[in-house]
């Protein structure tokens, strides 16, 4: 019986992943209110939960933290191609030219590229920049 628990819990996936820290409290305190007064919660199983709880918290600043690091990092590499001569993967062709603007969309972003001929490339992403030195 409990392997079959096991493998209903490993066919979920990652939508244990999606509980936020509103449903952990919710999911504590519903136990809290229903528990037997009886027979109370385990102490050492309530502050297991409130760790498991802080750990979740701090995973999640963690994720932030990394999410506006590489943000940041992003940034300062599309800053660092201003004036170079780069390659743009624009579909089947490459084209090069020399960038001459950066400006962006919520983190993303986006590169104005002025090639040898012809008109400006604007709102090329990072992805489709190649360094050409």
């Amino acid at each position: 019986m409990a392997l079959n628990s096991v493998a209903q819990v490993s066919q979920s996936g990652g939508q244990a992943s999606k509980l936020t820290q509103q449903d952990f409290l919710r999911i504590l305190l519903t136990q809290l209110n229903t528990q037997d007064p009886l027979k109370p919660v385990d102490n050492t199983a309530f502050v297991a939960q409130l760790a498991q709880f802080t750990q979740l918290q701090q995973t999640q600043e963690m994720s932030s933290s990394i999410s506006q690091l590489l943000a940041v990092q992003t940034a300062t590499q599309s800053v660092g191609l201003l004036g170079r001569t780069v390659g743009v993967l624009n579909g089947a062709s490459l084209s090069t030219g020399q960038v001459i603007d950066v400006s962006t969309i919520g983190n993303e972003p986006l590169l104005t590229v002025k090639p040898a001929t012809g008109a400006n490339l604007t709102g090329v992403p990072l992805k489709q920049i190649f360094d050409i030195r």
